[in-house]
């Protein structure tokens, strides 16, 4: 069933929805009561901007349990009962999940901050350059540049090391070369199909992963754009070793199979994976398969 090949889809960012009690936030039951609206408007299906539990740094995008609501805006259990209600309407439920970083406040970034077992590498860390006019504070490892301007790499006090940030400071980058946190994010997935969603939108796809460090455990730096002086801009580099690499996109692929396995597994429509994958065309298109597995449904 390619049903969402003539969908119309809904993108609601829950804090300004609607509000069901009066404390000026948008929540999930104010979401409930106007999905027969959204019926009325013929759209087949609705997008959340991020619900998950969030300290709000960056709107939900920095989440600090990828297996809990936001509490301004319900419950597991009004999540639970907007999915049914949805179903009922023969709405499709897709989510935004965020997959490249977390929360700094997010209990696996603590934990690899304090180097705690099975966490160390959870993120991606660096203990810097050396700083010849004073030893005692490292230099940022490379010249990578975040999204949110200034340095990628951020120092951690209490690790004494940096960790890339290709975002906010407050949204340190995953590390997908490491095994357990590529199953940790495909066992997010899963548990928020088994509660009833559709699929996902999915956040920032291209900088999931960075180029290897190279033998002396250093990440190089990337070209210089030439469009501007401003080293803290994020137009100053060409970013050949933060965004759109192979193993990127295998990434995409493994979740369309989990996507795939799940719904092959327990009937239904497709379960339906769109891929924020803002690069060039020729790049995009690669989101969608590579002619022997498939990857995004629709990535935009």
């Amino acid at each position: 069933n390619e049903w969402w090949k003539t969908a119309t889809f809904y993108q609601i960012y829950p804090r300004s929805f609607k509000d069901s009690n009066g404390d000026g936030i948008g929540d999930l039951r104010g979401i409930i009561e106007k999905l027969p609206y959204l019926r009325e408007l013929g759209v087949q299906g609705f997008w959340m901007s991020p619900i998950f539990k969030s300290p709000m740094a960056d709107f939900g995008y920095d989440i600090s349990d990828y297996y809990d609501i936001q509490p301004e805006y319900g419950t597991m259990a009004d999540f639970d009962a907007l999915v049914a209600e949805a179903k009922q309407l023969g709405l499709k439920v897709i989510l935004d999940f965020v997959p490249n970083h977390s929360s700094d406040e997010n209990e696996w970034f603590k934990k690899s901050e304090n180097r705690e077992a099975g966490f160390e590498d959870f993120y991606v860390w660096h203990p810097g350059k050396p700083n010849p006019a004073d030893p005692s504070k490292p230099l940022p490892p490379n010249n990578w540049v975040s999204f949110f301007r200034g340095s990628a790499w951020q120092w951690s006090d209490k690790r004494k090391e940096f960790y890339l940030h290709q975002f906010s400071v407050k949204q340190p980058d995953l590390n997908y070369r490491n095994p357990r946190v590529v199953d940790q994010m495909k066992d997010v997935m899963r548990f928020w199909l088994k509660r009833g969603v559709d699929g996902y939108r999915i956040d920032a796809v291209p900088t999931l992963f960075e180029i290897e460090p190279d033998a002396s455990g250093n990440y190089l730096d990337e070209p210089l754009s030439g469009n501007t002086n401003d080293p803290d801009d994020p137009g100053y580099t060409i970013h050949i070793y933060t965004q759109d690499r192979n193993e990127t996109l295998d990434m995409v692929y493994q979740w369309r199979a989990v996507l795939d396995e799940f719904q092959k597994d327990n009937g239904g429509d497709a379960r339906v994976m769109m891929t924020e994958s803002y690069s060039r065309i020729d790049i995009v298109m690669k989101y969608y398969g590579n002619g022997t597995v498939l990857g995004s449904h629709i990535p935009f």
